[in-house]
């Protein structure tokens, strides 16, 4: 349930008129929204209600067609709106090709329907690098295709879509050696607090992708109805954000890394009625990676997502494996993944990770077919296992998770739990799960204390003998 009002308030923002050397007061209105059924408190979330201002970027010499770059003409009209406190930021109907957009506080971009973005896939448009992160480390690199960096009242709006020109991130898919190269020098420099701003990343063949949309450090976000049609990196990826809804959009990336939407080390996030059609995880808690996480300690906390459908997804819910700075309070319900994942439920950290994960809800979830409905793996490493080193071991203490009426068609496994013996898995509840059909076996857990099931059925199943 929400219960959604609006507040007057009087806004410091810091925004200046060019002119002045004193800060103009402001005053904004806020709708305030109340997320009241999570099974822990939440903070009220605000989202500013824009001025009624208007900022078409035709007025700032956007032109449309697809073929001359509008870079220049959107930036004039972001920093017009901002200079004159805040409002929208017009893309009409048609098709305009850009370079990053960079935004400004109390700026709503506002998609018109038809209007469709896209974006140059030329990497050179992307720099300078500006500041962001790579799999939960924190380094320069190209430009996100629209980008924040500790912006306040930041908005992407309408019924218009997001829609990348993809041909050189396709080929940066990839993973070969001048890759793999930077990414463990990347690693090292962070593992060693080489300071950020000497990890420069985005020369020679790094080949670090961009993300699509990157916000960094922001406040009070608001990402609404808009279409997103492929993406270079992970796709929407909020960072150190504080507050914000992301609700009705229709996001498909089948991209090499396209998560739908990452939150890393960002806390009071309501997600609604979104569709994700994903060619990696769907939804995914993340809060750095490592000795960064650890430096920053910043939790991921506060999230609730309801009433999304995911059409392909690797995971529904994943939380890590870049979870350093500990994630806590995430709740997802009322959720339908009706195609074919890998696993529904997926926690996963490793050696290297340390923080903690406590207190996450999965509740009324429907599905189609799967390997495993929950699956908690303590010995997540991908290809950095063996490429990189262990610079320090630091365990990853679990506690607290639910998981509760949920069905599906079929799948290899309820669930399979796996700890780790100096620091076991602890308190997870398993009620009222149904499966059509139970491939392999029905659970399996190792390293793990107050494992409790109540309720498993199955129809019918495909192995002969119970794990």
């Amino acid at each position: 349930m929400k219960r959604v009002n609006t507040l007057l308030t009087t806004a410091f923002t810091g925004l200046l008129f060019t002119l002045s050397c004193t800060q103009p007061v402001r005053e904004y209105r806020y709708e305030t929204i109340v997320v009241d059924d999570a099974p822990f408190p939440m903070d009220t979330i605000k989202v500013l209600i824009y001025p009624q201002k208007d900022f078409p970027i035709t007025r700032y010499g956007a032109t449309s067609g697809g073929t001359g770059n509008n870079t220049e003409a959107i930036a004039k009209a972001i920093e017009a709106c901002n200079q004159a406190g805040g409002g929208r930021v017009i893309v009409p109907a048609g098709e305009w090709l850009t370079g990053p957009i960079h935004f400004k506080s109390n700026v709503n971009l506002y998609l018109e329907e038809n209007a469709v973005l896209r974006f140059t896939d030329h990497p050179a448009n992307y720099l300078p690098a500006v500041m962001t992160s790579w799999e939960g480390l924190e380094c320069y690199n190209y430009s996100p295709l629209l980008y924040a960096f500790e912006c306040e009242n930041i908005a992407i709006t309408g019924k218009g879509t997001l829609s990348p020109v993809m041909d050189t991130w396709k080929k940066w898919f990839g993973r070969p050696d001048a890759h793999l190269n930077a990414l463990k020098t990347l690693y090292t420099m962070a593992s060693t607090d080489v300071p950020v701003e000497q990890r420069q990343m985005a020369e020679n063949e790094n080949n670090l992708r961009p993300h699509l949309i990157h916000f960094n450090r922001c406040k009070n976000v608001l990402l609404d109805g808009f279409k997103i049609r492929e993406s270079p990196f992970w796709t929407i990826h909020l960072y150190m954000c504080n507050g914000g809804v992301v609700r009705n959009l229709d996001v498909k990336a089948h991209g090499h890394n396209n998560d739908g939407v990452d939150f890393e080390m960002s806390r009071n996030f309501l997600v609604e009625d979104c569709t994700f059609d994903q060619g990696d995880d769907a939804v995914v808690i993340k809060s750095g990676r490592n000795r960064d996480a650890w430096r920053l300690n910043t939790p991921c906390e506060n999230i609730v997502i309801r009433n999304c459908n995911i059409l392909k997804g690797h995971v529904l819910l994943g939380i890590g494996s870049e979870m350093s700075g500990g994630v806590r309070n995430i709740y997802m319900h009322n959720c339908n993944a009706p195609d074919t994942v890998f696993r529904l439920f997926f926690i996963k950290t490793n050696l290297r990770r340390g923080g903690f994960i406590e207190n996450i809800y999965m509740d009324h979830v429907k599905a189609g077919r799967m390997q495993r409905i929950l699956e908690i793996d303590t010995d997540v490493l991908y290809q950095w296992r063996d490429i990189v080193p262990t610079y320090e071991e630091k365990i990853t203490r679990i506690d607290g998770i639910h998981i509760k009426n949920i069905t599906c068609d079929a799948t290899d496994a309820i669930y399979e739990i796996k700890g780790d013996a100096r620091l076991p898995v602890k308190n997870v509840e398993i009620k009222n799960i149904h499966a059509g059909e139970v491939r392999k076996f029905i659970h399996a857990v190792d390293n793990a204390e107050n494992v409790t099931e109540e309720n498993i059925t199955f129809d019918k199943t495909s192995f002969s003998t119970v794990k």
